[in-house]
């Protein structure tokens, strides 16, 4: 019974982790580029009562064991990295990407991110920029004159302007895309900003469109993917087991109370 209530309480801490998770994917759900997590859970070492295949006679074996387990735990909180609905907002700097791949960005100590989030911003040196003034690599200049309600990207990343009120577009740079060999494993640093880890692998560049990347949508921002009839669907499933595993404690303690109570 002592062994139920821990097992039991090893649920709830795991229920209360999903709880977290899902509620921290409700949050985002307007979050730019925002990739949803799940917990997923394992179980914890068993005690061996009896081994499987232990003598029962001279001539056979036990087919099964007695193994009792002490519960659960958190193993992995996995990011889906499937494509968020694309919506279109008309602004000139927005871009979206289909498919895979990540935007790097630099920043402020030189160290290079990724980000799906492509709301960018024109800073007060015509330099393409995140929210947060961190600087699209390669970079992308825009230079004197230009008028960025005539800025056109293609789906290849190429980006131009027109100048001056020029007829034609003048052609000022290019975006790339990074993949990576295990993109679940990047370590989110919040501001919706991704950085390489052991597990992620080094990035691989490429132009969007090109084999193994996607493309990328002008005046498109890809939204959070995810959904939130399926999150409240989990969260009524992660309360009932959290109550199921309140409910295991206390007909533990009831049992408990009731062998304290024999001599009575």
């Amino acid at each position: 019974m002592v062994r139920s209530l821990w097992s039991a309480a090893t649920g709830m801490n795991g229920q209360q982790s999903n709880i977290d998770a899902i509620s921290h994917n409700l949050s985002n759900v307007n979050t730019t580029g925002y990739k949803q997590q799940r917990v997923e859970f394992e179980d914890l070492i068993y005690q061996n009562k009896k081994l499987a295949g232990t003598p029962a006679t001279e001539d056979t074996v036990t087919p099964v064991g007695v193994q009792m387990g002490c519960g659960v735990k958190v193993g992995a909180t996995q990011r889906i990295m499937n494509q968020g609905s694309l919506q279109n907002t008309g602004v000139d700097t927005d871009v979206a990407i289909v498919g895979e791949g990540f935007f790097r960005v630099q920043q402020y100590d030189g160290s290079y991110a990724y980000t799906r989030d492509g709301s960018f911003k024109v800073d007060s040196q015509g330099q393409l920029v995140t929210n947060n003034g961190l600087r699209v690599m390669p970079e992308i200049i825009l230079p004197e004159g230009y008028d960025v309600s005539t800025m056109t990207i293609t789906q290849t990343g190429r980006v131009s302007v027109k100048v001056n009120g020029g007829n034609d577009p003048v052609e000022v740079g290019q975006l790339e895309l990074y993949r990576f060999p295990n993109a679940v494993g990047l370590k989110a640093e919040g501001d919706n900003l991704f950085k390489v880890s052991n597990a992620s692998g080094q990035p691989i560049p490429g132009r969007p469109g090109s084999e193994g990347f996607g493309d990328v949508r002008h005046k498109f921002l890809e939204m959070s993917n995810v959904s939130v009839v399926n999150e409240m669907v989990q969260m009524i499933v992660a309360q009932r087991a959290y109550e199921f595993n309140s409910k295991a404690v206390q007909t533990s303690d009831t049992m408990l109370s009731t062998a304290v109570n024999l001599k009575r």
